[in-house]
């Protein structure tokens, strides 16, 4: 077993299988029909219709299925919404201005970008059936006493309604609005319902590796921004957006550029202001599915303590399905069982982003990647 302690750099870990490349989310989301096996959710049946003829001019912040269009745009293009709830909230905005950094667009223009959404994401909504899966990973006895969790194979998913809010990038309460007269709190396995329509987010595939350093990801460039709650991520050499001749003032304006620099963005919760580690480090370690060692005085205080339990590894462990440790024992970007806190709550210093953004990293960065916490 892959075994994780926030204070360590994974030195004692032995037996690692090495991981292959996350499969990539389809760049086009096409709502398909749910028939065949029910344990492949990802065949989804339009739950609305697809847009059809023209469409008032998209201008402004969108509303309604046009705002859920556009989170799953930027979420299937790694530049992360948040949860997809259909409200343009700030995360959406911040993934709106990173997507108009990269395509040479104005910071306040939506309507580029939404019009790319309406193109890319014809069905906001899609019908998914509840896999036989759930009989594996789900626990409605997941005790919430980490003493009681120690003794688990597994931190699993405490409902059938936490595993499909998770899978489709959503949490419970958008999943009840998409579903009305469904109690989504008593779904059982083959159960269909109404989900936005995201590439899922497959938990069960997952399996315990680490990830090794690659000639090109490895050479990209972190940004942990503290101030707005965000990562981004660049290639190694950003390319120059802004040219300006002081000494020729009357020169023509050079012509608005994309930053094809800039390769993905995500929402985050940094640490608690007294935890944070301010600086540059690097990236040693990438860890599918780790276990995690409890340490209560470590969380307070920030010191080890010798009194610890080891938090078996699953979607509900507080680092997620995956751990990405810095250079800076202890500091990291990881997964969360809580991704609705994302933004909110804070951690003790390392970096969580919700679990279907985090398990993207391997394909972004990898060890060896500066990581720069600002």
């Amino acid at each position: 077993m892959l075994r994780l302690t926030l204070l360590a750099v994974f030195s004692g870990l032995t037996a690692f299988t090495t991981a292959q490349p996350v499969p990539e989310p389809n760049p086009v989301l096409k709502a398909l029909p749910a028939e065949g096996d029910p344990n492949a959710p990802s065949k989804a049946a339009p739950a609305t219709a697809a847009l059809d003829g023209p469409l008032p001019a998209a201008e402004g912040k969108p509303t309604g299925d046009d705002a859920v269009r556009l989170q799953i745009f930027l979420d299937q293009n790694h530049f992360g919404p948040g949860i997809v709830d259909g409200k343009a909230g700030r995360f959406t905005e911040l993934a709106v201005l990173a997507w108009n950094e990269v395509n040479g667009h104005a910071s306040d223009d939506w309507h580029a970008v939404m019009e790319a959404a309406r193109k890319a994401v014809p069905n906001p909504f899609a019908t998914a059936v509840v896999p036989d899966s759930v009989k594996d990973w789900v626990d409605p006895n997941l005790s919430t006493s980490r003493s009681e969790q120690a003794k688990k194979k597994r931190m699993s998913y405490r409902s059938i309604a936490e595993f499909m809010s998770e899978r489709y990038h959503c949490d419970v309460p958008y999943l009840i609005a998409l579903n009305p007269g469904k109690k989504i709190y008593s779904l059982k396995a083959r159960d269909s319902i109404v989900v936005p329509n995201v590439t899922p987010f497959h938990a069960e595939a997952l399996a315990e590796t680490k990830f090794e350093a690659d000639p090109n990801l490895s050479a990209r460039h972190v940004v942990v921004d503290t101030k707005i709650n965000q990562v981004r991520i660049f290639e190694a050499t950003p390319v120059a957006l802004i040219v300006a001749d002081p000494d020729n003032p009357n020169a023509a304006p050079v012509p608005r550029r994309g930053n094809k620099g800039l390769v993905a963005s995500f929402p985050i919760t940094p640490g608690k202001p007294q935890f944070i580690r301010f600086g540059t480090w690097e990236l040693k370690n990438m860890v599918v599915l780790p276990w995690w060692r409890y340490d209560e005085s470590f969380l307070k205080t920030g010191k080890r303590s010798s009194n610890a339990l080891m938090i078996p590894a699953g979607p509900n462990s507080p680092v997620g399905v995956i751990w990405c440790g810095t250079s800076r024992s202890g500091i990291g970007m990881h997964g969360t069982s809580d991704p609705e806190t994302i933004g909110r709550a804070r951690s003790a210093g390392c970096i969580r982003l919700a679990n279907w953004d985090a398990i993207r990293l391997p394909n972004i960065i990898r060890p060896g990647s500066t990581v720069e916490i600002r």
